[in-house]
């Protein structure tokens, strides 16, 4: 199935259903939006591009394969558009079915200070082409195991690339406190702004974020801390501090739905969290937006 040209909205209710969607890539296309808080992404392209993944940049004039994690920011800057490629999107849920999965998630490729960016030989880029095709027409078949079937192929690409890494490929970055000290702030930011109560915030803890860039929560404290002067819950407090006065102020959204968007069990926690933050409850605050 080629998705060139397919309605954005029809991509993104296909992916959120099924977990999963892999696609060819036109670079006369506009491309396909999607929530990078939700898919991991692996893809092929060629042409010249600059990736700015967590706090590094990689400048690319090859063809490369990406992998992409949701708890890693990052975006690209198209320099000179690829004629051709692939992507495939999924969810953490549709790989992650064993320990085997689990273990290539947490592979180099898609952790920070790894190596999310490998260049391609001629006989790699045939390779992994012909995966990707494979799992392009199984997609679209009628096999009742095919979502396994796509699991193997997705788990295929992973090995290629791992074989084709570095000997040393996770080097010790200068300073790795503020290295992890940016890769947090980045994602505690990227949760923001809460845009709908079904889809409440995520990670709320240091023990959350550690536990999701995959390093010791007192590793990320004892960074965070050297870093900025403040504790990693700090941050996380004045950044929901922050959004909740939003919330309070330019939406219609009940106290509660407002508590539940927010992350807490009962809209009591929220308001005692929110005095004691404040000094003010949050119906006040509300009554001075009106």
């Amino acid at each position: 199935m080629n998705n060139k040209g397919a309605n954005t909205s029809d991509f993104n209710s296909e992916l959120k259903l099924k977990g999963f969607k892999v696609y060819e890539v036109d670079g006369n296309a506009a491309g396909h939006s999607y929530s990078r808080k939700d898919f991991y992404k692996i893809s092929m392209t060629s042409g010249k591009y600059v990736f700015h993944y967590a706090d590094r940049t990689f400048e690319t004039d090859e063809t490369i394969l990406f992998f992409g994690n949701p708890r890693i920011p990052y975006s690209c800057d198209v320099i000179k558009p690829t004629p051709d490629g692939y992507a495939c999107l999924f969810t953490e849920d549709f790989l992650k079915l064993s320990d085997r999965t689990e273990s290539l998630l947490q592979s180099p490729l898609f952790k920070i200070g790894g190596t999310p960016i490998l260049t391609l030989s001629n006989a790699h880029k045939k390779s992994v082409g012909d995966i990707f095709q494979k799992m392009i027409a199984e997609q679209d078949s009628s096999y009742a195991h095919k979502d396994e079937l796509i699991r193997n192929y997705l788990g295929l690409i992973i090995h290629e690339a791992l074989k084709m890494q570095p000997p040393e490929s996770n080097p010790k970055e200068k300073n790795a406190a503020q290295r992890i000290t940016s890769v947090f702030l980045e994602l505690l930011e990227r949760q923001f702004p809460i845009e709908s109560v079904e889809h409440p915030l995520r990670l709320r803890t240091a023990k959350d974020f550690a536990s999701n860039l995959s390093v010791h929560v007192n590793h990320l404290n004892n960074s965070v801390k050297e870093i900025t002067g403040k504790s990693t819950t700090s941050h996380i407090t004045e950044r929901i501090i922050h959004e909740a006065k939003a919330l309070l102020q330019h939406t219609n959204w009940s106290i509660a739905e407002i508590a539940y968007a927010l992350g807490f069990e009962y809209p009591t926690y929220f308001n005692n969290f929110f005095k004691k933050k404040t000094g003010q409850i949050p119906k006040s605050v509300r009554a001075v937006a009106l």
